[in-house]
């Protein structure tokens, strides 16, 4: 994978737009499209902001043969969504539980809020699982080519 690629897959995982990257680096949108054309490079200082801002060494931007670490982060995300996946019995009885009667108290309204915010947990884990296999894929499919 080349710097260009790399450049726009790393935008593509933290869900930049090429204007949101400009933004934060402080260079125009236009810039930015011409790094991910592979039509130029960052000058050092906006190469090392890259590296910071998405958490990467200048190595791993530079050089062709390096490829994103992004298996070990998958892998972490698969664990959290079962961890919270586990819950999702327990909260289906709850949520009968508290709609059985008709009226929601103000004890059962704090716990509906913290329901609605594990289910939300759980919907992002799954985007973002989803996201991940997604860029794994289209890495696969650079690589190959």
């Amino acid at each position: 994978m080349n710097f260009a690629n790399k450049v726009c897959a790393l935008r593509m995982r933290d869900r930049l737009s090429q204007a949101e990257l400009a933004e934060a680096l402080n260079v125009s949108r236009q810039t930015v499209s011409k790094w991910e054309l592979g039509a130029s490079y960052p000058e050092i200082d906006k190469l090392l902001a890259l590296s910071e801002l998405f958490q990467v060494s200048t190595d791993y931007l530079l050089k062709d043969r390096e490829t994103l670490p992004d298996n070990s982060n998958l892998d972490r995300l698969v664990l959290e969504f079962l961890g919270t996946a586990q819950d999702m019995d327990g909260l289906s009885k709850e949520l009968v539980d508290i709609a059985r009667d008709g009226v929601i108290d103000a004890r059962e309204r704090l716990r509906l809020d913290s329901i609605v915010d594990t289910l939300n947990a759980v919907a992002n884990s799954i985007e973002e699982i989803k996201h991940r296999l997604w860029l794994n894929r289209k890495q696969t499919e650079t690589e190959k080519q």
